[in-house]
């Protein structure tokens, strides 16, 4: 995957202006930022640039302003944050494009750190539009994305731009491009893939895409429910899209057919409250009551998954395996991830995961910073698992 980075550009940059889009789409409350995860993840390609001598000029949205400024949706809220965790001054200018901005601009200085308004305030940004482009790229010299998490967007602060000016990844945009391909694009087999989350229907294609590219696919969660129910075992009254018996049955055949394992559990939590600590037992899958849910994979099964990662050399994983968020629903999940950073930390096991819902179940577990890579993009990650080509991505391979 040859795309350019930071190491590509010269070590003296004064004079030049760096245009970088980076997620500084983050949580607020009270004027205050809660989770400033995203920030963190930009500094290095923030620190690099302007030590250089570079004009560090932030791209970002913020929100879905749908085209109209807004105070509500101004990134100058968010810029004392991003001074706290750069550790260096912050300044704001009002607009991503436009003769004002461009004065502005001009007269910063070098090595300095500017935040551009909400590029989602120009109606032009989702549409790509070459005329928001252009003027965009008045701006800057070159071009930096740093936003993964943005990646699978077609807009024009992700990708026209790459189009028109120089364009590099940056740190975080690079790490993450490592580690995916590390993990589906050349890994190292065996493979295992971890798909846990409610409904098949929302994750079909990623499920479609694994079975041609994994050795191993471990489905947890409710999606589990529809694959037994496909095969004829009853899951009392647990989620279950009875609907998709057929589709289910067919990703089967596929994996069958592509050589790919299909991990489905043999062994269950159950119970018939949806809620914290009900009172719950460990049935086998043909042993669920009408009136009990499967709320977890059981032990048996976990112990079972576990001895499968001992023997892959690469995981991806996304989804919890149970109601993760429920006690003690959280176990499998748990179980298997620490399993997993185990042989991460002995060096067998390359893992990478992603999506929210993963990484929340990760931290819960204590080791979301002890597999290879964690992804904290949402969609980006879900469409890299699906196959399908990212645009901001492709922009910065000339891959168009």
């Amino acid at each position: 995957m040859p795309f350019r980075t930071l190491d590509d550009l010269p070590a003296d940059l004064a004079g030049k202006r760096a245009l970088v889009r980076v997620d500084l789409n983050v949580p607020m409350k009270d004027g205050a930022v809660t989770d400033a995860t995203r920030l963190e993840a930009a500094v290095p390609t923030i620190a690099s640039l302007a030590d250089r001598g570079a004009k560090v000029l932030l791209l970002a949205h913020f929100g879905r302003p749908k085209g109209v400024a807004s105070a509500e949706f101004s990134l100058k809220q968010v810029v004392p944050a991003l001074s706290d965790v750069l550790g260096r001054p912050v300044g704001f200018v009002a607009d991503c494009a436009g003769e004002a901005a461009v004065a502005q601009v001009a007269a910063l200085a070098d090595g300095s750190v500017t935040v551009l308004e909400n590029t989602r305030f120009h109606a032009g940004e989702e549409k790509n539009d070459p005329a928001l482009v252009a003027d965009m790229a008045k701006l800057g010299d070159l071009y930096v994305n740093d936003a993964f998490s943005a990646a699978h967007r077609a807009h024009a602060s992700t990708e026209g731009l790459a189009h028109v000016l120089p364009a590099y990844a940056g740190r975080s945009m690079e790490a993450e491009l490592k580690a995916l391909d590390a993990a589906l694009g050349a890994p190292k087999r065996p493979v295992a893939a971890v798909v846990g989350g409610a409904k098949v229907s929302s994750k079909l294609d990623v499920l479609t895409n694994l079975v041609g590219k994994v050795e191993h696919l471990i489905i947890g969660g409710g999606m589990a429910n529809t694959f037994l129910a496909a095969k004829g075992i009853s899951v009392g009254k647990s989620l279950c899209e009875h609907d998709l018996a057929d589709t289910a049955r067919g990703i089967l055949v596929r994996a069958e057919a592509a050589g790919c394992t299909v991990h489905l559990p043999w062994d269950v939590v159950v119970a018939k409250e949806f809620r914290a600590n009900p009172p719950s037992r460990v049935a086998n899958v043909n042993e669920v009551a009408d009136d009990e849910m499967i709320l977890d994979l059981g032990p048996h099964a976990v112990e079972a998954l576990g001895d499968v990662l001992k023997t892959c050399a690469t995981l991806v994983w996304n989804g919890p395996l149970g109601a993760f968020e429920l006690e003690p629903f959280d176990q499998a999940t748990v179980a298997l991830a620490k399993t997993a950073a185990a042989l991460t930390a002995g060096g067998t096991l390359v893992s990478v995961a992603g999506g929210g819902d993963t990484v929340a179940a990760l931290n819960h577990a204590g080791v979301g910073g002890d597999f290879t890579f964690v992804s904290t993009a949402g969609g980006a990650f879900l469409e890299w698992m699906e196959g399908k080509a990212l645009p901001g991505v492709q922009a910065l391979t000339g891959d168009r």
